[in-house]
């Protein structure tokens, strides 16, 4: 069982940026892929951010690309979303997932296990 807790978030002006954390217990962390979601008011959970911890390769949509970069520490069993040039519309609730598969994955099924969510807010 693995326990994802989420932090970083905050309110921040358009063109900013922030950092986000996920701290990871239990399991054998470096066996598990890890992935960014985010979900906006009313909208359906969407795909931020894979990381594979065997290859180090990396998965963004193109919403993000460029500007967001996850990368993380086995070791410390944490994992991190660099967000950069933010904009208004990436302002919603993310949220860091592992799976039990260390190949990349883009779909919200694809993943066991959930943080409880960190609030980010980009004002224009």
């Amino acid at each position: 069982q693995v326990q994802l807790v989420e932090s970083g978030g905050g309110l921040v002006q358009a063109g900013g940026s922030l950092r986000l954390s996920c701290a990871a217990s239990g399991g054998t962390f470096n066996m598990y892929g890890m992935g960014w979601f985010r979900q906006a008011l009313g909208k359906e959970r969407e795909f931020v951010a894979a990381i594979n911890w065997i290859s180090g390769g990396t998965n963004y949509p193109d919403s993000v690309e460029g500007r967001f970069t996850i990368s993380g520490d086995s070791a410390k069993k944490m994992t991190y979303l660099q967000m950069n040039s933010l904009k208004p519309e990436d302002t919603a609730v993310y949220y860091c997932a592992a799976r039990r598969r260390w190949a990349i994955a883009t779909t919200s099924g694809e993943y066991d296990y959930w943080g409880q969510g960190t609030q980010v807010i980009v004002s224009s």
